[in-house]
């Protein structure tokens, strides 16, 4: 009899340890299931599931993009409207990329005399450094990498960089916006080559989030005073050749006697 009781109790007894420890290892083992949870998930957003860009064997248009930037108190300090196409030369070849504006993302900063946009997207970058100085404001610093992905599955992915700096592109004064219709392009660095296509950009000063008035760039001056300066060239010869065949004439009918 004693002993049965004896072992009643101890498996009470063990019960008891049995579930205080289960109640008490309950919390712990969630509490380490969430924090593996996390890491999962932390090394997760470190791992580059980037989709890199394919670069095409041809050139074509670039797809036109508007973008803004704005500042703290959600004025707009940068607006762009343009169409990109990058340009890499790698052993002799060529291979280009167009920037698309549906997976492109503006960033950057502003500030009263310098303001920053980057025009980010998968596998690289495009950046636009405007200063200001007194009246006229213009782009110092423009930069640019492209990661395309490798043309095999054993080639190992190159980055290209490149980069123009203390310049003074696009220039404009205060207050307007500087448009080029014509393309634009621009060496970055050996590799790298930038085309800009019906470019209009603007920093500081807008008026409303709008652009300002626009400043023509020196390509479309040139493209639209060529006709009228090939059709005065034109309109010279034209008199010139008729003044020569008066005077001819006339000098010929001096010539002759009167009968």
């Amino acid at each position: 009899m004693f002993l049965s009781l004896s072992l009643s109790a101890l498996l009470f007894l063990g019960s008891s340890v049995v579930c205080e420890a289960s109640e008490d290892v309950g919390p712990l083992l969630s509490e380490a299931l969430l924090d593996h949870s996390g890491e999962n998930e932390n090394l997760g957003s470190g791992i580059n599931v980037t989709k890199k860009p394919t670069l095409k064997p041809k050139e074509t248009a670039p797809t036109l993009g508007n973008f803004i930037l704005k500042n703290t108190q959600g004025r707009v300090c940068v607006r762009a409207s343009l169409g990109a196409t990058l340009t890499i030369t790698d052993n002799k070849k060529k291979g280009f990329f167009n920037l698309d504006p549906k997976s492109t993302t503006a960033t950057g900063y502003c500030s009263d005399q310098r303001t920053v946009l980057s025009l980010v997207f998968d596998g690289g970058y495009l950046e636009f450094t405007f200063i200001k100085e007194g009246s006229v404001s213009f782009v110092m610093k423009l930069r640019s990498s492209l990661e395309p992905a490798p043309p095999c599955n054993k080639c190992k992915s190159k980055i290209y960089p490149g980069i123009m700096d203390h310049e003074k592109l696009f220039r404009m004064k205060n207050g307007k916006s500087f448009k080029c219709k014509s393309d634009t392009s621009l060496i970055l660095s050996e590799n790298l080559k930038l085309t800009l296509v019906s470019l209009q950009i603007q920093a500081f000063d807008l008026p409303n989030g709008a652009f300002g008035k626009e400043v023509e760039c020196w390509a479309d001056y040139t493209k639209r005073l060529l006709p009228i300066v090939l059709g005065a060239v034109v309109v010279g010869v034209v008199l010139i050749a008729v003044l020569v065949y008066v005077l001819t004439r006339d000098r010929r009918g001096q010539g002759y006697e009167q009968l």
